[in-house]
């Protein structure tokens, strides 16, 4: 086994990526999120750990912070890769997991919907994982659902909108589904199997599922649900479905119905922490994972045709968020409140970039243009 420790060699950084660093500024300055926090590895060493802008916007609040370097973040979907998947790929070394089983082995309740598909029966643990189960991107589980157990029902019951493994079709509620099928086979919860397995060999220490009360103020809110109705009606990104500001707890409202612990979001975490995760990754047999299956579940799925996704993990397409640079070997995953992580082991290379572009509600997409930038300019940076 390699040594698993991130060295810190950022003393330099400011000169070293200083296009990455103005790049950033210049976002804040137009208002693409409020504050962000950056972490790059590069050959087995921490190259960058630097934070950015403030919580809110100046005047959106009576009290507002600066982003530290150790301010942790609502990751959004990035708890798909560093929390669910990682389950996923534990239980498969362990020979817990069979990725071309059925998922309805362990999840009857599947099968039992009232559309009496039984295309369902054909889902498999891979397809879950690689998002071709023919489940939707998205349902709003949550307005018709005010408990766990009723939002899980509606999951399970979610019908197909495509025949298993014929289309890619990014899934929140696939990864819902897997999210549950990985604790009955583990015979224990998510939240406790991913801190005793994942977060704690990784020293990642600030890394966790439902933040305490007495740690939510230190946490950037990502989302202003008190808005008026008049103002909802005329601004369909911000939802009202809480009533209050979203700081420290997870942005996603399926995920909050479940109890903020769920296979697609709920994890909070630092730059640092997802960068020792990265880390992890790219060391090969790792404290937690053999090189093998980390190779496995990165590589690009063959099938359906024109998918771009590894089981748990993105490659970079044509455009890509990753940038121009990153390799055919690469991999990486986005979170909705404005979150990424990209890997190249080629370059033997990850960037961590959180942000928390949600607020004060959803209706902001430019960083989308703005993330290939930063990563074109780190990589550049290194060459």
């Amino acid at each position: 086994m390699k040594d698993s420790s991130l060295i810190a060699a950022y003393d330099n950084q400011d000169a070293h990526f200083s296009a990455a660093f103005s790049t950033i500024r210049q976002a804040i300055a137009d208002r693409v999120f409020p504050g962000a926090s950056l972490a790059v590895t590069h050959a087995g060493k921490l190259a960058a750990l630097k934070s950015f802008g403030s919580f809110v916007y100046p005047g959106d609040l009576e009290r507002n912070h600066q982003v530290q370097p150790d301010t942790i973040f609502d990751i959004a979907s990035l708890t798909k890769p560093l929390a669910t998947t990682t389950m996923a790929m534990i239980l498969y070394e362990r020979g817990e997991l069979e990725l071309d089983g059925p998922a309805a082995g362990t999840l009857p309740e599947i099968l039992e919907t009232p559309s009496d598909d039984h295309r369902r029966g054909d889902i498999k643990f891979r397809m879950l994982l690689a998002h071709s189960s023919g489940l939707p991107a998205y349902e709003k589980l949550f307005l018709k659902a005010r408990s766990r157990d009723d939002l899980l029902r509606a999951a399970f019951g979610t019908a197909l909108t495509a025949d298993p493994g014929t289309r890619p079709e990014y899934s929140d509620v696939g990864f819902i589904i897997l999210g549950i099928a990985l604790e009955r086979i583990a015979e224990e919860p998510l939240e406790l199997f991913c801190k005793r397995e994942i977060f704690g060999p990784l020293a990642m220490t600030r890394t966790r599922f439902n933040p305490p009360t007495e740690l939510r103020s230190q946490i950037p809110p990502t989302a202003d649900e008190t808005a008026p109705p008049s103002a909802a009606e005329n601004n369909m990104a911000r939802s009202t479905f809480r009533n209050r500001i979203i700081q420290g707890e997870v942005q996603d409202e399926n995920a909050s119905v479940l109890g903020g612990v769920a296979g697609h979001a709920g994890l909070f975490s630092t730059a640092e922490d997802v960068a020792r995760f990265a880390h992890a990754m790219l060391i090969g047999n790792n404290p937690i994972l053999r090189s093998e299956t980390v190779s496995l579940f990165t590589t690009r799925e063959s099938t359906p045709t024109g998918t771009s996704r590894a089981l748990g993990w993105d490659t970079p397409s044509a455009p890509s968020q990753s940038g121009k640079h990153f390799g055919p070997k690469s991999y990486g995953h986005l979170g909705y409140t404005g979150t990424s992580l990209w890997i190249d082991p080629e370059r033997e290379l990850s960037i961590t970039l959180l942000t928390n572009r949600t607020w004060p509600d959803c209706s902001n997409h430019a960083i989308k243009q703005l993330r290939p930038k930063i990563h074109d300019a780190i990589v550049e940076s290194l060459v």
